[in-house]
């Protein structure tokens, strides 16, 4: 990732990627917190929605039901946002949303979802089981994959910093 420091200002040095990366691999970890999708309607007004997502091999995930708001904005518009804010640092991650249907990927993110406590199960290029959040919808759910095109991180703790980091090409 390639680094490019916002707090220059005050003189703070650059926040590691090494740090971000650490918490974003470990959401079992005490900093783990509440993400929140931003997509843009069709008529360009922002929506935002909570969702339970998954730092998985360099890009998010997240599982939506193809009725829901925040799908069909993906499926006219795939930019989107998505934030967490953890303990002692806040993260926004800019990139492009993709719906998944390739098998393997499908049942290895089930497995991680299982992982959380949500046992879904892969079923016609979705998930599905017996539950989920009331704003995912009614089954089947769609997994999507962010790709970051870029992330911010601001530490809410000393020694303090804010960085952008881009994918290196």
């Amino acid at each position: 990732m390639k680094a490019k420091n916002l707090a220059d200002l005050y003189e703070l040095s650059p926040v590691p990627w090494s740090r971000a990366q650490a918490a974003l691999e470990n959401p079992d970890a005490p900093n783990g917190g509440t993400w929140f999708l931003a997509t843009t309607r069709p008529e360009g007004k922002p929506h935002v929605a909570g969702v339970g997502a998954l730092w998985d091999s360099g890009s998010v995930y997240v599982v939506s039901g193809p009725g829901t708001q925040k799908s069909r904005n993906l499926s006219r518009n795939p930019n989107c946002s998505i934030s967490v804010s953890m303990k002692g640092m806040d993260l926004v991650i800019d990139g492009t949303a993709e719906r998944v249907t390739d098998e393997a990927t499908l049942e290895r993110m089930a497995k991680r979802y299982g992982d959380t406590g949500w046992p879904a199960r892969v079923e016609d290029g979705a998930f599905t089981y017996d539950y989920s959040a009331p704003s995912a919808g009614p089954p089947p759910w769609w997994l999507y994959r962010i790709t970051p095109t870029a992330i911010v991180g601001v530490l809410s703790e000393e020694p303090g910093g804010a960085t952008r980091w881009t994918p290196e090409e």
